[in-house]
């Protein structure tokens, strides 16, 4: 759960560096409603840079974003994009919110809000003694250190060495330390073992924990949610909403579908998995290069009871597409040859490599249910190509230029070509099994409590919607921190 109970002592220390900081903290309200920000923010965004370490950047926390890099203000509806059918091959329409317009580029610096926020303003994190760690298999840890940066507050990110090098070039502008444990995407546990290190060796850190806070969990829910009923209202019309596609990393942004299938009671939410690496699907293991999504064990976040599919994307396929959607040689192919829309494909790099694995499952996920012109699939496009320049580098080393021949054979083969295999519909027991696999990870080794493990099966209505329910009263406790503050 999320803990608001106060540390006053605390407290006074962080409503000072605050004011230091010249630091306002946004309302959830106000990330989903950007027309309640304040005036005098909005004037000082329009001459700040999207990624620029700026406090105002906070009310930037938005799906909202104008598209561009500098002195943006606010779009009426979320960025979203819809994927064009000689794209995607299936006659659903596929249509998935945009994250690179978020400050560093990738929509997970929201759910490091999610998590900092409340024990930010209720006092329980101190920015002027501790450490901010950020456990992560990427994006997370960039976001967080972003956040503490605005506080003058020194992060220790943690993620895996093997993830690309863009994403460590940038950690090193703000983050004070950079731990760079074994493996890759999938290595999640060894990143949990370098916390306990730390925990055991420093008493001046404090943990932000994306696969166990249901910060995270709630931003989506509430945040994400919004977003995605907002852009469902602008483009239903007469159609069907028949479910969200995600791959699963912390499982935060998977919230957002049961914010709506509390709207679309009959409409499915499918989890996606990288085959290298099918936990959900097979309780198995292994590597994988889908950058994005962390395996080996189910977040404690993750509603499993909820959740209607596991759909697995073979890693294969996602770097094929990776080089035909940005290459010269692929994009030139899909415009002249497919019939693509130039302008559309210029926009293709809006979709980094997790992005891509979210489209394919959408798929599948189509195919496998005979979606037919009328329906409707949602997704989430969760960073872009900005973090992954090096992938195609490394890829013209290892496998030579791109040409018009690897085109046709990676748009046939890994789109054209989509099967359905690897997907499993869940039955209630299948819930059960995914569920128990949290026992290994949280009970065994995190040392988080059996009891509430069986209230989130057993009492799954009031577990959950307790969660779901606070977004007013940590509105409440910013509000108050804010006055606090006097800023305004």
């Amino acid at each position: 759960m999320i803990d608001l109970s106060r540390n006053e002592e605390q407290l006074e220390r962080t409503v000072e560096r605050c004011r230091e900081r010249n630091i306002v903290i946004p309302t959830f309200d106000q990330l989903k409603n950007p027309e309640r920000i304040p005036e005098k923010i909005k004037d000082d965004l329009k001459s700040i840079d999207l990624w620029a370490v700026e406090p105002q950047n906070l009310f930037r926390i938005t799906w909202k974003n104008a598209p561009q890099d500098r002195g943006g203000l606010y779009r009426e509806l979320p960025n979203y994009m819809e994927i064009p059918k000689e794209l995607t091959g299936i006659q659903a329409r596929v249509i998935a919110l945009v994250g690179k317009w978020f400050p560093t580029g990738a929509h997970k610096v929201g759910a490091t809000f999610g998590c900092l926020v409340p024990p930010l303003v209720t006092g329980q994190f101190d920015p002027t003694r501790h450490k901010a760690v950020w456990p992560s298999t990427g994006n997370y840890c960039r976001g967080g250190a972003y956040d503490a940066t605005l506080l003058a507050c020194e992060s220790i990110a943690i993620l895996p060495e093997e993830m690309s090098q863009e994403r460590f070039d940038w950690l090193k502008t703000v983050a004070g330390e950079i731990i760079a444990t074994p493996g890759s995407e999938s290595n999640v546990k060894e990143i949990y073992d370098k916390v306990w290190e730390l925990r055991r060796e420093r008493d001046d850190i404090f943990v932000f924990n994306q696969f166990s806070e249901f910060g995270n969990y709630l931003f989506h829910y509430d945040v994400t949610g919004q977003a995605m009923e907002e852009v469902l209202e602008k483009e239903l019309g007469n159609d069907r909403y028949q479910g969200v596609c995600l791959t699963t990393g912390s499982a935060g942004t998977i919230a957002c579908g049961d914010y709506m299938k509390q709207l679309y009671p009959t409409s499915k939410i499918a989890a996606g998995e990288a085959l290298q690496c099918p936990t959900l699907l097979l309780n198995g293991y292994g590597a994988h290069r889908i950058e994005g999504i962390g395996d080996k064990h189910v977040p404690w976040i993750h509603n499993t009871r909820n959740t209607d599919m596991v759909i697995a994307i073979d890693d294969n396929d996602s770097m094929a597409l990776m080089r035909l959607f940005n290459e010269p040689e692929g994009r030139r192919y899909l415009i002249e040859e497919i019939g693509i829309s130039e302008n559309f494909v210029l926009n293709l790099d809006l979709l980094g490599i997790s992005s891509i694995a979210n489209l394919l499952m959408c798929i599948k996920f189509a195919k496998y249910y005979e979606l037919t012109s009328d329906d409707v699939v949602l997704t989430v496009f969760t960073d872009s190509m900005e973090m992954y320049q090096s992938r195609l580098k490394e890829a013209t080393t290892r496998v030579g230029p791109y040409t018009r021949e690897d085109a046709i054979r990676d748009y046939h083969r890994h789109l054209q070509g989509m099967k359905m295999d690897a997907m499993l519909e869940l039955s209630y027991y299948e819930r059960k099994r995914i569920h128990h696999l949290k026992y290994f990870t949280w009970i065994e080794q995190q040392m988080f409590e059996l009891d509430e493990l069986n209230r989130q099966w057993y009492e799954y209505d009031e577990y959950w919607s307790e969660i779901q329910q606070m977004t007013p009263k940590i509105d409440e406790q910013i509000v108050r921190f804010n006055e606090a503050v006097g800023l305004f």
